[in-house]
Protein backbone atom coordinates (compact mmCIF):
# COMPACT_ATOMS: atom_id res chain seq x y z
CA UNK A 1 0.00 0.00 0.00
CA UNK A 2 1.08 3.84 -1.20
CA UNK A 3 0.27 6.76 0.66
CA UNK A 4 0.42 9.85 -1.75
CA UNK A 5 -0.01 13.50 -0.29
CA UNK A 6 -3.19 14.57 -2.11
CA UNK A 7 -4.09 17.96 -0.51
CA UNK A 8 -2.57 20.81 1.51
CA UNK A 9 -5.77 22.36 3.66
CA UNK A 10 -6.31 25.95 4.44
CA UNK A 11 -9.25 26.89 6.91
CA UNK A 12 -10.47 30.16 6.35
CA UNK A 13 -12.88 32.54 6.45
CA UNK A 14 -13.41 32.90 2.71
CA UNK A 15 -12.92 29.82 0.78
CA UNK A 16 -13.39 31.71 -2.58
CA UNK A 17 -11.21 34.60 -1.89
CA UNK A 18 -8.58 33.06 -0.35
CA UNK A 19 -8.28 30.37 -3.18
CA UNK A 20 -8.46 33.41 -5.85
CA UNK A 21 -5.05 34.68 -3.84
CA UNK A 22 -3.29 30.95 -3.72
CA UNK A 23 -4.36 30.87 -7.99
CA UNK A 24 -2.47 34.27 -8.65
CA UNK A 25 0.63 33.27 -6.69
CA UNK A 26 0.87 30.03 -8.67
CA UNK A 27 -0.24 31.54 -11.70
CA UNK A 28 -2.73 28.61 -12.05
CA UNK A 29 -6.78 29.18 -11.38
CA UNK A 30 -9.67 28.38 -8.94
CA UNK A 31 -11.27 24.92 -9.31
CA UNK A 32 -14.67 25.47 -11.23
CA UNK A 33 -16.81 24.51 -8.16
CA UNK A 34 -14.93 27.04 -5.96
CA UNK A 35 -17.31 29.50 -3.91
CA UNK A 36 -17.63 31.15 -0.59
CA UNK A 37 -17.27 27.85 1.39
CA UNK A 38 -15.31 25.31 -0.51
CA UNK A 39 -12.59 25.64 -3.25
CA UNK A 40 -9.61 23.89 -4.85
CA UNK A 41 -6.49 24.95 -7.08
CA UNK A 42 -5.13 22.40 -8.83
CA UNK A 43 -7.19 19.68 -8.19
CA UNK A 44 -6.18 16.92 -10.61
CA UNK A 45 -3.42 18.72 -11.66
CA UNK A 46 -0.07 17.57 -11.44
CA UNK A 47 1.65 17.86 -7.81
CA UNK A 48 -0.18 18.61 -4.73
CA UNK A 49 -3.79 20.63 -4.52
CA UNK A 50 -4.24 23.04 -2.02
CA UNK A 51 -8.17 22.97 -0.58
CA UNK A 52 -10.05 26.01 1.53
CA UNK A 53 -12.44 25.53 3.47
CA UNK A 54 -14.31 27.81 5.50
CA UNK A 55 -14.43 27.72 8.88
CA UNK A 56 -16.35 29.65 11.58
CA UNK A 57 -13.06 30.38 13.99
CA UNK A 58 -10.54 33.01 13.45
CA UNK A 59 -7.04 31.75 12.68
CA UNK A 60 -5.29 32.09 16.39
CA UNK A 61 -1.65 32.83 16.43
CA UNK A 62 1.48 31.54 14.09
CA UNK A 63 0.37 28.93 11.77
CA UNK A 64 2.61 25.55 12.95
CA UNK A 65 2.88 24.28 9.28
CA UNK A 66 3.69 26.60 6.14
CA UNK A 67 4.50 26.51 2.37
CA UNK A 68 7.65 26.76 0.69
CA UNK A 69 8.00 28.43 -2.57
CA UNK A 70 11.22 28.76 -4.75
CA UNK A 71 11.67 31.00 -7.76
CA UNK A 72 14.78 31.84 -9.54
CA UNK A 73 13.23 35.58 -10.45
CA UNK A 74 12.94 36.39 -6.53
CA UNK A 75 12.90 40.26 -6.34
CA UNK A 76 10.09 39.96 -9.13
CA UNK A 77 8.11 36.92 -7.28
CA UNK A 78 8.29 38.58 -4.09
CA UNK A 79 6.69 42.03 -5.68
CA UNK A 80 4.55 40.08 -7.62
CA UNK A 81 2.86 38.18 -5.00
CA UNK A 82 2.73 41.72 -2.62
CA UNK A 83 0.73 42.79 -5.51
CA UNK A 84 -1.78 39.98 -5.03
CA UNK A 85 -2.30 41.44 -1.72
CA UNK A 86 0.36 39.34 0.46
CA UNK A 87 2.39 41.34 3.62
CA UNK A 88 6.24 40.60 3.68
CA UNK A 89 6.67 39.57 7.28
CA UNK A 90 10.31 39.77 6.91
CA UNK A 91 13.74 38.73 5.27
CA UNK A 92 16.31 35.98 6.12
CA UNK A 93 19.50 34.91 5.01
CA UNK A 94 20.47 31.71 6.50
CA UNK A 95 21.29 28.21 6.50
CA UNK A 96 22.46 28.66 3.25
CA UNK A 97 19.67 29.93 2.18
CA UNK A 98 18.18 33.44 1.58
CA UNK A 99 14.05 33.79 1.87
CA UNK A 100 11.40 36.25 2.52
CA UNK A 101 8.64 35.35 5.04
CA UNK A 102 5.25 36.24 3.60
CA UNK A 103 1.57 36.41 5.05
CA UNK A 104 -1.56 35.76 3.10
CA UNK A 105 -4.53 37.75 2.98
CA UNK A 106 -5.68 35.54 5.96
CA UNK A 107 -2.72 35.97 7.59
CA UNK A 108 -1.27 32.45 7.07
CA UNK A 109 2.50 32.80 6.65
CA UNK A 110 4.45 31.40 3.91
CA UNK A 111 8.31 31.72 2.58
CA UNK A 112 9.58 32.56 -1.18
CA UNK A 113 12.75 31.80 -1.28
CA UNK A 114 16.06 32.64 -4.00
CA UNK A 115 17.18 29.55 -6.35
CA UNK A 116 20.37 29.42 -7.16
Amino acid sequence: MTITLEHVVFDCANAGELAGFWAGVLQSKVDAEGNEFFATVNKGGEGVALMFIQVPEARAGKNRLHIDLATADWAAEVDRIVGLGAKRVGEFDEYGAHWVTLADPEGNVFDLAEEH
